[in-house]
């Protein structure tokens, strides 16, 4: 079976060249300046209305850190149901302690609130200090999948780590290989990390 390539894209538009040029799975996303926010929920509906693919949707309210006010949290819950109601296959998102823990509490709320959604953490795990037992902590609670490069800026430098991650995985999760991941450097990266998923901004040719 071939592996997802997952492409972020911030626009309808944008979404029907990644599909063209052979993306399998898509995240949606605006702001990609920022690292990404939730996207319109015109965008959204037209989407997954009109184009045949996975579609995840970024569940962020803003740049910047990942550790959410309350106010905040609410607007994530308020997002993640229209997302429910709207078929998506999924969701994107990730909230961690002042202390660069995850915040599992909140996280296994979204998760349990998410469902029968798919639910991907994303790289804000990066910034945790024990990435193998972030895997650990997120597996017990749910997660389907988790988007990271490692800790490191790009998936060849975080290679060591993400195949640890993998393997602490144990199927029970996937592990999104990111990091620079493009469709020229793709089949290099497939065989110094063998993963089932894979995601980048530039990962086909759009």
């Amino acid at each position: 079976m071939n592996p997802f390539k997952e492409v972020c894209v911030e626009s309808y538009m944008e979404t029907i060249a990644a599909v063209a040029g052979g993306a399998t799975r898509i995240e949606l996303c605006e702001n990609l300046s920022v690292g990404g926010t939730t996207p319109s929920y015109g965008t959204i509906k037209q989407v997954t209305e009109k184009l045949g693919v996975p579609v995840m949707v970024m569940i962020r309210p803003r740049g910047g850190d990942f550790c959410y006010s309350d106010a905040e949290y609410e607007i994530m819950e308020y997002d993640i149901q229209i997302c429910r109601k709207l078929n998506v296959t999924g969701v994107v998102f990730g909230l961690l302690n002042q202390d660069r823990t995850i915040d599992l509490e909140r996280t296994a709320r979204l998760v349990h609130l998410a469902q029968p959604l798919q639910v991907t953490f994303h790289k804000a795990i990066d910034e945790t200090n024990d990435l193998p037992l972030a895997v650990s902590q997120l597996k017990a609670i749910g997660v389907n999948r988790i988007l990271t490069s490692g800790g490191e800026p790009t998936a060849i430098e975080g290679c060591k780590v993400l195949n640890e991650m993998i393997k602490v995985a144990d199927n029970q999760l996937k592990i999104i290989v990111a990091g620079k991941v493009t469709w020229e450097n793709f089949d290099e990266i497939k065989k110094l990390i063998p993963s089932t998923d894979y995601h980048g901004r530039r990962l086909v040719k759009f």
